[in-house]
């Protein structure tokens, strides 16, 4: 009990909830609110810090508060001193804990009727001021210490008897949510006008350079004009560039004001698990991630959450990330209590009505799914044995990549602990678009979240589609190897596209093309493909065209000797090789061939050995062996792999299909070998994550080490 105890009061520590903005009382000496570590200028001199902090495996640390006595003096929730006439009003709640008035009615405010200290069910609960469609519900006055000064009153709502409280008061919850989710805040359009004019401003009149960077490459460069080659494989890369426009934070004291605008704004929903089993530590972990985000979003962003457990509720709509309204996001997400089962599709439901719905709309827009749980509502399977269309059933139509309304709404999950359905999660995630990651050690939640985040506040590419077109008349495409993203060939296989979406800045794709090189003795080269992109600028909303300069040709000697293969193709071709090994091995497993599935991922292992590219020492390429080999211990025994082993596949698998990065275990750490598809911006956000203490960033350490990206194609122009 001790350890569970010290445990509780650490994860407490770092919260607090921040007085709301009609409070105009100056705050006690001493206290420290999460609007001030908002503040670009706040540092460590602002606010006292504690004096015996403890790290936190994720780089966090979180101070330590003394005896008994002191903390009945001290709020639960903010963690401040407790006084009569120091200007706040104070709760005692019937199981005798006291609280500030302000702080235990915003828990109120958001659903919570049980204590926060001993957890103890109250009968009688305290609003700040009584909703007009409560007026039927008893009131009385409650014994409450009040300031002299103060002019805060204390009402309380007999609340209905225990056994059927749980189901009225959600009843009453969800009669505040209107029936149609527009309600959003508008966008700010200033400063929409204001990055249109600095882009136009700033990015000079040649714009053939566009916001992306293409490259062909051949496998060899030359195929002798008397022979023909069957699946010759030709790499087309694409790297999203960031011109001015890269910046993850806004609130950043150094940052010059065109950076600070110069990016698409985000809509972003947060859909958040608070059952039952998140009790504890998770759930102070998941509001201090949640802080993390807050923080980072700027005032053109905006942001909803819903919390889920047997049903779904809606904290508040889409409200701009200004100052304000960041402190009601922090005071609604500090609120939150765990309770009840786990209702997936209820929340997925409700986030996605909030962008379906939404008046206004930002140039970005994705959901955040969070769970440590089997859903227990809607599918009632376990493991991975549930139908396909089970999983489907979970996540709304109108959000689906392809679904009807036209949305790309991608679904971000993030699957925690042990006990999460990651097959269920898995399959959400590809079916909007989006990626999965699992989250082996609470610890790591901020992390994630911040990768992630680090990614959509970089977007600078949207709605991009990539067109292959055979140049020499008897060429015709043979297969487009894309991973998840959509392709389609033209009846006469001469014209190719691939459905690609958006791309971060810096972020790359890499895509195999293959073609049958016929018998040719009329010319010493041949003319092979020509690829052309378009795209949707996300803060111009303008459609891009952009075309490679040059087609992609290779030489038709009489005699071509020995030609050294390219290390670039060589490097995908083992990529796509491990994905398709993954897979494999995945299938295997689910049947409950544990053996038949390491002895996949073996060969595998023992194929890409052999190439020019892993002997060559290539990162990406040592990556992916560290990765299969990790999969193969999670792949050990049937406990171990229904514990963590299903999960850590289905994030690479994730992570594979899409050229994107995903959490795995502990993958953001500077350590790991799996971040090959980590960008710049989200480098910076977890580096932000992991040196950040209670809102104010520690200095690192000289010797700290970066996260380094596998870059899947090298920076100097190759040969063609």
């Amino acid at each position: 009990m001790g350890s569970k105890w010290r445990k509780s009061r650490l994860s407490l520590s770092c919260l607090h909830v921040p007085s709301t903005v009609e409070d105009d009382s100056p705050p006690s000496a001493g206290r420290f609110s999460d609007s001030d570590s908002l503040s670009p200028a706040a540092t460590s001199k602002d606010f006292p810090m504690p004096s015996t902090p403890t790290p936190s495996s994720s780089g966090l640390r979180l101070p330590i508060y003394g005896t008994k006595s002191s903390s009945k003096r001290m709020c639960a929730i903010c963690l401040t001193t407790m006084k009569p006439g120091d200007g706040h009003a104070i709760f005692t709640a019937e199981c005798s804990h006291s609280f500030h008035f302000h702080c235990i009615t915003s828990n109120v405010k958001h659903g919570n009727q049980i204590c926060p200290i001993c957890r103890a069910k109250w009968k009688e609960i305290p609003f700040q001021n009584p909703p007009p469609d409560l007026s039927h519900v008893g009131a009385r006055l409650n014994t409450v210490s009040l300031a002299q000064n103060d002019d805060w009153t204390t009402v309380l709502r007999r609340l209905p008897p225990r056994a059927h409280s749980s189901r009225r008061t959600t009843s009453l919850f969800h009669s505040l949510e209107p029936v149609v989710y527009d309600d959003d805040e508008p966008v700010d359009h200033q400063l929409e006008i204001t990055a249109k004019a600095s882009l136009n401003k700033d990015v000079p009149d040649d714009r053939s350079i566009g916001a992306i960077e293409v490259k062909t490459c051949p496998e060899i460069s030359a195929v002798s004009r008397s022979t023909s080659h069957n699946n010759f494989t030709i790499l087309i890369h694409l790297k999203a560039l960031t011109s001015i426009r890269r910046n993850c934070g806004v609130n950043e004291a150094n940052v010059p004001p065109v950076s600070q605008i110069s990016r698409a704004s985000i809509d972003l929903v947060a859909v958040l698990d608070v059952s039952g089993s998140m009790a504890g530590t998770k759930l102070a972990l998941l509001k201090r991630a949640m802080g993390f985000v807050i923080q980072h979003l700027g005032p053109s962003d905006r942001l909803s959450v819903i919390a889920f457990s047997s049903t779904a509720r809606r904290l508040f709509p889409l409200h701009r990330m200004t100052d304000a309204g960041r402190q009601e996001a922090l005071q609604a997400v500090n609120g939150l209590i765990s309770n009840g089962g786990t209702n997936i599709a209820d929340g997925l439901k409700k986030g996605a009505k909030v962008m379906t719905d939404r008046k206004w709309k930002n140039p970005v827009g994705s959901i955040i799914l969070l769970s440590d749980g089997q859903d227990t509502h809607t599918v009632n399977c376990t493991g991975g044995s549930r139908p396909q269309s089970d999983y489907q059933s979970l996540l709304p139509f109108s959000v689906h990549w392809n679904g009807s309304t036209g949305l790309h709404i991608p679904v971000h999950a993030f699957g925690f602990g042990e006990d999460h359905d990651s097959a269920l999660m898995h399959s959400i995630s590809e079916s909007s678009g989006g990626t999965f990651s699992f989250i082996e050690a609470e610890s790591f939640i901020q992390d994630a979240f911040a990768q992630c985040i680090g990614g959509l506040l970089s977007v600078v590419v949207q709605e991009l589609q990539v067109r292959v077109e055979c140049v020499h008349p008897t060429l015709k495409l043979g297969s487009i190897k894309a991973g998840s993203y959509k392709t389609s060939v033209a009846p006469d296989g001469r014209l190719g596209f691939i459905d690609v979406g958006d791309l971060y800045a810096e972020e790359e794709r890499d895509f195999l093309v293959t073609v049958d090189i016929p018998v040719d003795g009329t010319s010493n080269e041949m003319s092979l493909l020509k690829v052309k992109c378009v795209y949707k600028d996300p803060i111009t909303k303008e459609s891009v065209t952009f075309e490679e300069a040059n087609e992609l040709m290779i030489q038709r000697p009489e005699i071509t000797g020995d030609l050294a293969s390219s290390v670039e193709v060589d490097r995908q071709r083992n990529r796509l090789r491990a994905a398709e090994a993954i897979a494999e091995a995945r299938v295997a497993a689910e049947r409950g061939d544990l053996a038949g599935a390491v002895s996949v991922l073996e060969g595998c292992l023992e194929v890409m050995s052999e190439t020019i590219s892993s002997q060559a020492g290539d990162r990406l390429c040592v990556a992916l062996g560290a990765e299969l080999r990790e999969m193969q211990e999670r792949m050990a025994n049937r406990r171990v792999y229904e514990s963590t082993g299903r999960a850590y596949v289905l994030s690479g698998l994730s992570s594979h299909s899409w050229q994107r990065a995903t959490a795995r275990g502990d993958s953001t750490d500077s350590t790991s070998l799996v971040q090959s598809y980590q960008t710049p911006s989200m480098v910076d956000m977890v580096n932000r994550s992991q040196t950040m203490f209670l809102g104010s960033p520690l200095p690192q350490p000289p010797s700290a080490r970066r996260l380094r990206q596998a870059k899947s194609f090298p920076a100097r122009p190759q040969p063609r």
